[in-house]
């Protein structure tokens, strides 16, 4: 792996702990169980995953809120004390957007799963957007009809309609399937939106992959499972 490419660890918050994400089936999460860190605490495993990869940045996805209950502010304010949550809350109102700036989130990310057909994202700047290309298999999901089933590059018009500065593609059937990175979607992206940072999440298991993702134009990987397994040690 090259310097300039970047990982930045996962947790996957439900009911206030960390959960195991597979292949996108969230009501089949279980509980996380780690070779680096016993049991499912987030702020233990936040401390684990951030020492390893020697980097502040932490992905999280509050699936509680992306499924429509409040936003845990509790829980992103303590992870907010050992790095620099990006986090997906399904954070589309300023409502949503102030209790992730009240937990001191570094990211909102927002999901084209979130962004039915009229919604339109809260103009907030605090804090920051980034758009996450949500796949499965290949393909975007969305409730809006002129996304939902469309190629990765159908997102690049709502991306520069955010004028956001960093995407993220990842590709929920993928997630904890050790089946590899979405390496064509990232290239279309990248392709696509050129001076935007891509980062590629779901299936990531070794360096290899990690190579492939940068030539494909990824500037870093979303990593979970393979840092709990101990395959992959950046």
């Amino acid at each position: 792996m090259t310097r300039r490419m970047r990982i930045i660890p996962v947790l996957d918050l439900k009911g206030g702990i960390v959960v195991h994400a597979r292949r996108g089936q969230r009501g089949e999460y279980a509980p996380l169980r780690s070779r680096l860190v016993d049991g499912c605490d987030p702020v233990a495993i936040a401390r684990a995953l951030c020492a390893l990869c020697r980097t502040s940045s932490l992905y999280v996805a509050d699936l509680d809120a992306l499924a429509g209950e409040p936003v845990n502010e509790a829980a992103l304010a303590a992870l907010g004390s050992v790095a620099r949550p990006w986090v997906d809350a399904g954070a589309t109102t300023l409502e949503r957007a102030a209790a992730l700036s009240r937990a001191g989130v570094a990211r909102n990310v927002v999901g084209t799963e979130s962004l039915g057909a009229g919604v339109r994202v809260a103009a907030s700047t605090t804090p920051p957007l980034v758009l996450s290309v949500d796949l499965r298999e290949g393909r975007l999901i969305s409730p809006d009809p002129e996304l939902a089933g469309r190629n990765p590059a159908a997102a690049a018009p709502l991306a520069t309609a955010l004028s956001v500065h960093e995407a993220l593609v990842i590709d929920l059937a993928r997630v904890g399937s050790g089946a590899g990175p979405p390496v064509e979607a990232v290239a279309e992206l990248a392709a696509a939106l050129p001076g935007v940072a891509v980062w590629a999440g779901g299936g990531v298991r070794n360096d290899d992959d990690l190579h492939a993702l940068e030539s494909a134009g990824a500037a870093g990987a979303l990593v979970a499972t393979a840092l709990h397994e101990r395959r992959l040690t950046p």
